[in-house]
């Protein structure tokens, strides 16, 4: 064969040119995978293998999301027993012991005196709510009704984690089988560059030829290493997802996932839709926030009327002061005239009274004084709304317009579940179609590229354009293996709508 020396080195300049740029790649990649590897990794046999249900089980379990969604559950508990404490009497006690210095009151003598007193009073106090509207009813009602939608917010937040492991999983499976290919494609362009080089020297190829199938050897290096770096990240993308640890040394098992015919794709879309309308949390959420919305209505509604209250007074007290024990006569002052007066013939003389003067003694014990002084009081209060600034109405149109939201948004999730599953139908089978059609395009680029082979192992093609049909065979092996883990993925949810489990097979 002849060949023009011009094109020739030429055609040796961009093809070494080339090669430089993907061993330059080829290097940095390189470099970077043995570094990622040497520090994160250990040898295959030290590495647990997990299956997908032991992923989506230990996500469950682990998932900073999920832990939230349970942390939620139990201040809805919380909730309802502060609701049902507001049946029960509130009760109360109180203490006091105070000091008076200076000018007052003698209780004793009930005079005015410098002197210093103490007091201790003590009591208990309780009252209850007998009628309030029925807002105390309506507000365990409503305590209930959050339980339930915080249990199904924690089981949607259960699905949502469940489709992304299942989804991150698939794709560590698709990179695995895709750094297959290329290791695999790599190993056949080692052989064909030998039987290159046996062409070459032979005479049978020009040494252009050579160089291209070095450089497509080189390139194909690259795409081992970048397949092994998107297969790294993946697998870490999924143990941080689990919330691992020790996501350095995790791995999944390699199971392979064939395409199978679901039996959910053979219903129609809207029986998908009907049965996901009584197994989807999204609409048994919107259907819950309905009811409570209807719930703080009446609430608000409770202030109009009138509310009764009952309650009960115990109190008791205790004077450290003396006390009177007895009387003495007044001797310096015996009598003293009063404001009575008595009439003899006609005469109105004043009535005296004889003066004693108190005898002083210590006051009793504290405990005999609070069993002495002790008391009781108990009674109802009616309170009866008249005006208050117009909150209660004010608050009554709010909940008036939060009910008209939540009707609202259960509609639109209702449409948004039909739209999901139908969209998740479609492109279930959208997905399918695009297997099929890979799968009969990988064929094809097989029997091209076969035969490509055979006419450049002649000396009838060139190393170009065997490349460009080798590129074309393995763009179509990553296609159909693209195609394929999309399919089962979407499969699955439109199965996932249909009640059930991400993890079945």
């Amino acid at each position: 064969m002849l060949f023009q020396s011009k094109d020739l080195n030429l055609h040796f300049a961009i093809v070494l040119t080339s090669e430089r740029n993907i061993m330059k790649n080829i290097t940095f990649y390189g470099f970077l995978c043995c570094f990622v590897f040497c520090i994160g990794w250990k040898s295959a046999a030290q590495v647990k293998k997990w299956t997908i249900k032991e992923c989506v089980d230990y996500a469950l379990e682990n998932n900073i999301s999920v832990q939230q969604s349970i942390l939620d559950t139990q201040v809805s508990n919380i909730d309802k027993k502060d609701a049902f404490g507001n049946f029960l009497p509130t009760i109360e006690a109180n203490g006091s012991h105070s000091w008076n210095i200076g000018l007052n009151q003698n209780i004793t003598t009930g005079l005015l005196e410098n002197q210093t007193t103490q007091f201790t009073s003590a009591g208990l106090t309780s009252n209850i709510v007998i009628y309030n509207g029925l807002q105390n009813q309506n507000r365990l009602r409503r305590a209930n009704l959050s339980i339930i939608a915080s249990q199904y917010q924690l089981t949607k937040m259960r699905d949502d984690i469940s489709l992304n492991v299942a989804n991150a999983f698939l794709q560590i499976l698709f990179n695995k089988e895709n750094l297959k290919v290329q290791s695999e494609q790599q190993s056949n362009n080692e052989k064909q560059m030998q039987r290159t080089q046996e062409l070459v020297n032979a005479g049978s190829i020009p040494r252009g030829d050579l160089l291209d199938v070095k450089a497509t050897v080189a390139a194909n290096k690259q795409a081992v290493v970048i397949a092994q770096n998107t297969l790294l990240i993946s697998k870490l993308s999924l143990a941080q997802l689990l919330q691992l640890e020790d996501f350095q040394n995790f791995d999944i098992a390699d199971n392979d996932y064939l395409v199978r015919e679901s039996a959910t794709m053979m219903q129609s879309p809207q029986a998908i839709f009907e049965k996901a309308k009584e197994q989807r949390v999204e609409l048994k959420i919107a259907r819950t926030n309905l009811e409570i919305a209807e719930r703080d209505l009446k609430i608000a509604k409770g202030a109009y009327q009138p509310s009764l209250f009952g309650y009960y007074n115990f109190n008791t007290r205790a004077s450290y002061s003396d006390q009177v024990i007895g009387a003495v006569p007044n001797t310096a002052i015996p009598t003293s005239p009063t404001n009575n007066f008595v009439t003899v013939d006609g005469t109105n003389y004043t009535i005296f009274q004889n003066n004693f003067n108190p005898v002083l003694g210590k006051s009793n014990s504290v405990l005999e004084q609070f069993s002495d002084n002790k008391g009781h009081s108990f009674g109802v209060q009616l309170s009866i709304p008249i005006l208050r600034g117009f909150s209660a109405r004010n608050t009554v149109a709010r909940s008036k317009i939060a009910l008209e939201r939540s009707k609202i948004a259960f509609s639109q999730q209702e449409l948004d579940l039909e739209r999901n599953v139908f969209t998740a139908f479609t492109d279930a089978n959208g997905a399918l179609n695009s297997y099929e059609s890979a799968l009969a395009a990988l064929e094809a680029r097989t029997e091209a590229y076969n035969y490509a082979k055979e006419k450049f192992n002649v000396g009838l093609m060139n190393a170009f354009d065997l490349n460009q049909a080798q590129t074309l065979f393995v763009n179509a092996q990553s296609e159909v293996l693209r195609t394929k883990y999309d399919y089962i993925f979407r499969v699955k949810v439109v199965e996932f709508y249909f009640g059930i489990p991400i993890t079945q097979n």
